[in-house]
């Protein structure tokens, strides 16, 4: 599998429902400086993952946003990034 996405490893079971609480609460928390280590040999860059998702980056940016439309917006924006194999 080349460059899949997290949602395709999600599906996969290779990340975890709580692998991915994991991230959306990094997100949430400001902590997307580093790669995150997904499974497999499979790593993330938080930030470049926002970046890419213009409505993601969008409701991260308004402060005003309920939680939960941040934390959809951040899981969804995880979920359609590719991952790298490391």
């Amino acid at each position: 599998m080349a460059d899949p996405t997290v949602g395709e490893l999600f599906k996969a079971n290779v990340v975890t429902h709580d692998d991915l609480n994991a991230l959306v609460d990094a997100v949430l928390d400001g902590r997307m400086g580093d790669r995150a280590e997904l499974g497999e040999g499979y790593t993330l860059d938080l930030a470049a993952a926002l970046k890419a998702n213009a409505f993601a980056t969008a409701v991260l940016r308004d402060k005003t946003s309920a939680t939960s439309a941040r934390r959809s917006a951040a899981r969804t924006a995880i979920l359609l990034a590719r991952a790298q194999k490391a």
